[in-house]
C-alpha cells in the first residue's frame, strides 16, 4: 500500500503543474494573445509576414458556429508566402513553444504531457505529394534536433492521406494512415499522450466533434521518446508544406482552437525499475472488452485510475497469467492501468474508445 499511497500522491503533485491552455478569444490582438501563453515577451510565432505583409497577420480569429466560440485561422498563400524569409523551397505559419517557454510547456525525459487541440480542414484543402505536416513534436538539443519525432501530416495521393509518422533516429516512418476526406470540412479534436522516454509510450485519438465517432487512432506502449543530447520537446501547430509541386497547392485555411497542454502522472516511482517482461494490452484502443496477458505471477493487484488520479477499478489476481475488463461503461479517453505485487510495479497507458 505504500506504493500506492506515493502512485496517488504523484498524481496529485504533477497535475499541480496545472493545465496551460490558448483560446481565440476574438479581440483582435491574436500575435499578443499567442505570445501571452506559448512565451510571454519573447516569440513562438513563425509566420511569412516578413515577405507578405500587405495581406498582414497570417493568424487571425474568427467566430465559428459550430464551436459556437471564436476560433484561431492560419492563412497560407502559395504564391506570396514562404518559410520566414528563410527558405523558398517551402511554407510555414505555426506557432510553438521553444527554449524561451514556460517550463511546463516543453517535455522532459520521464514525463508525460498530454496535448489537446482541435482543427478543421477547408472541404476542399489540397495536400502536397511531399509534405503538409500540421503537428510535430521536436526535440530541442543533440544532433538529431532537426528530425520531428512525431508529425501529422497529409499527402495528395488516390486517395489524399492523413499519416502519422515517427523519427526514432535520423529517417521517418508511417505508423498509420487514413484516408484524408473524412477529416475535410469537419470539426475534429485531437488527444495526444505522450511519455517521454527512452522506454516511452505514445497514445493519439482524433475524434469528430460533431458526433465523437473515432476517425483516427494509434498506440504503441513501448517505443523511444527520447534523443541523446536532447534538451526538451516542444509541440507545433499549423500549417508547414512543401512548394516543391506548387501546381497541386492552393491558398489555404485551416482553423484551430482548444489548445491545451498538460504535464501529467509519472507512471511510476521507478520507471526504470520496472520489469522489463511487462504484461500486454488487447486491444490498445479497447471499445468494450479489454484483455491482459502476460501477467507476471508476482502480481496480485490490477488498478485502473483515470488521467487525474481517481482510481475507477480495482480487482484482486492470484497466479493468473490473463484478465479480461469490462469496460464497457468507461467514458472515452486515456486511462492508467497499474499493476502491483512482491517487487512488481508495472504501469501502461489505454485508451476507451467505446463507439
Amino acid at each position: 500500500m505504500k506504493f500506492l499511497s506515493v502512485f496517488c500522491l504523484l498524481f496529485i503533485f504533477n497535475n499541480s503543474f496545472g493545465q496551460v491552455v490558448l483560446n481565440a478569444d476574438g479581440l483582435g490582438n491574436t500575435y499578443s494573445l499567442i505570445t501571452s501563453v506559448l512565451a510571454p515577451g519573447h516569440n513562438p510565432i513563425e509566420v511569412p509576414d516578413c515577405n507578405h505583409a500587405v495581406f498582414g497577420e497570417h493568424i487571425d480569429e474568427v467566430f465559428d458556429s459550430e464551436l459556437n466560440t471564436h476560433v484561431f485561422r492560419f492563412h497560407i498563400h502559395t504564391a506570396t508566402d514562404n518559410d520566414r524569409c528563410i527558405n523558398f523551397d517551402r511554407q510555414r505559419n505555426e506557432i510553438k513553444s521553444y527554449d524561451k517557454s514556460p517550463d511546463n510547456l516543453l517535455g522532459i525525459e520521464d514525463e508525460m504531457v498530454v496535448y489537446k487541440w482541435k482543427f478543421k480542414l477547408d472541404a476542399g484543402f489540397q495536400s502536397s505529394p511531399n509534405f503538409t505536416h500540421i503537428h510535430q513534436l521536436k526535440s530541442v538539443g543533440g544532433s538529431l534536433a532537426s528530425m520531428p519525432m512525431y508529425t501529422l501530416t497529409t499527402r495528395k495521393g488516390s486517395p489524399d492521406q492523413l499519416e502519422l509518422r515517427y523519427a526514432e533516429t535520423n529517417s521517418q516512418t508511417t505508423l498509420l494512415k487514413t484516408d484524408l476526406s473524412t477529416f475535410k470540412g469537419t470539426w475534429v479534436e485531437v488527444t495526444e499522450v505522450i511519455k517521454y522516454g527512452a522506454s516511452g509510450t505514445y497514445n493519439i485519438v482524433i475524434k469528430r466533434v460533431s458526433d465523437n465517432a473515432t476517425l483516427f487512432s494509434y498506440s504503441n506502449n513501448n517505443i523511444i521518446n527520447w534523443r541523446s543530447g536532447a534538451d526538451f520537446v516542444r509541440p507545433k501547430w499549423g500549417i508547414y508544406r512543401s512548394l516543391n509541386n506548387a501546381q497541386d497547392l492552393r491558398d489555404e485555411t485551416v482553423l484551430f482552437a482548444n489548445f491545451s497542454v498538460e504535464e501529467t502522472v509519472a507512471l511510476s516511482i521507478n520507471d526504470k525499475d520496472l520489469n522489463s517482461d511487462s504484461f500486454v494490452v488487447f486491444q490498445n484502443p479497447v471499445e468494450s472488452t479489454l484483455y491482459l496477458k502476460n501477467i507476471s505471477q508476482n502480481a496480485n493487484l490490477l488498478e485502473v485510475f483515470t488521467m487525474d488520479g481517481r482510481k475507477i477499478m480495482d480487482k484482486t489476481i492470484y497466479a493468473i497469467s490473463e484478465v479480461k475488463l469490462d469496460v464497457s461503461s468507461f467514458s472515452n479517453g486515456t486511462y492508467v492501468l497499474s499493476l502491483q505485487g512482491q517487487q512488481l510495479k508495472q504501469t501502461k497507458l489505454v485508451v476507451i474508445s467505446n463507439k
